[in-house]
């Protein structure tokens, strides 16, 4: 069943102005330094606030989120289909927006939308980023071995 937040981020998706950040996105995806910074800032702002409020329920996968697309960029995981990572790194381009639907300025609420959005997105991509944690798991425990 879809929650009113779910509902909200999918209204945000549908609109001109995300699909022209899924055309960003497109860049983003074929150069690998501007999505390391990409995630980079995104991992800065998630940080400035923290576990709290609206990002406080989709932190661990925010935080999945940020290592697959950083491993994609860095050419360590690949298994991903690449309509999933724009929508992904649109996301990510959608929460560094100080001034999206609500703008980030606005105590108490301004991160809603964003999250909105992320909870949408991560819902859409649950499979995609449930490959990757498994990868993940795998190998970091292969370089674990001695």
């Amino acid at each position: 069943m879809m929650n009113a937040n779910t509902r909200f981020g999918r209204s945000i998706i549908a609109t001109r102005f995300f699909q022209r950040l899924k055309n960003t996105a497109a860049v983003y995806v074929r150069n690998p330094d501007k999505l390391i910074e990409l995630v980079g800032n995104a991992r800065a702002k998630a940080g400035s606030f923290g576990k709290v409020g609206a990002l406080s329920e989709i932190w661990g996968s925010l935080m999945a989120l940020f290592r697959l697309v950083r491993a994609y960029a860095k050419g360590e995981y690949r298994d991903i289909p690449t309509s999933h990572l724009l929508l992904i790194v649109a996301a990510l381009l959608y929460f560094l927006m100080p001034t999206d639907v609500i703008p980030d300025f606005i105590v108490g609420i301004g991160l809603l939308d964003d999250a909105a959005v992320l909870t949408w997105v991560m819902a859409t991509v649950k499979t995609a980023v449930d490959d990757f944690l498994k990868w993940e798991s795998a190998h970091t425990a292969a370089s674990l071995e001695p």
